[in-house]
């Protein structure tokens, strides 16, 4: 199971999803996108600076003070992750 938790000050992606064999995982697949698009996202468009730790199976990012630009880019990762969190709500948790 893929937990999601979202802070103010950030965010924390832990575990596998485990809905298929690695490299055919879409559940996976879908956070690990929206995941590395929040993160190029914020350090591409905005003035934001952001700090994070990619590992095998956990990425925390941590933040201060975002702009709304950054704040919108936070909240459409949180949509995102919602979406597949509903639809797949044995393999992500949102806590």
């Amino acid at each position: 199971m893929i937990a999601v938790n979202v802070r103010m000050d950030g965010i924390t992606i832990d575990g596998h999803a485990g809905y298929a064999e690695a490299g055919k995982d879409i559940v996976c697949a879908g956070v690990t996108a929206l995941t590395e698009n929040l993160i190029d996202s914020i350090e591409s468009l905005t003035k934001d600076t952001i700090q994070y730790e990619i590992s095998p199976g956990r990425v925390d990012i941590y933040y201060m003070n975002l702009s709304e630009y950054a704040k919108l880019l936070v909240d459409s990762f949180f949509l995102g992750i919602s979406g597949i969190a509903q639809d797949f709500p044995e393999y992500v948790k949102i806590i």
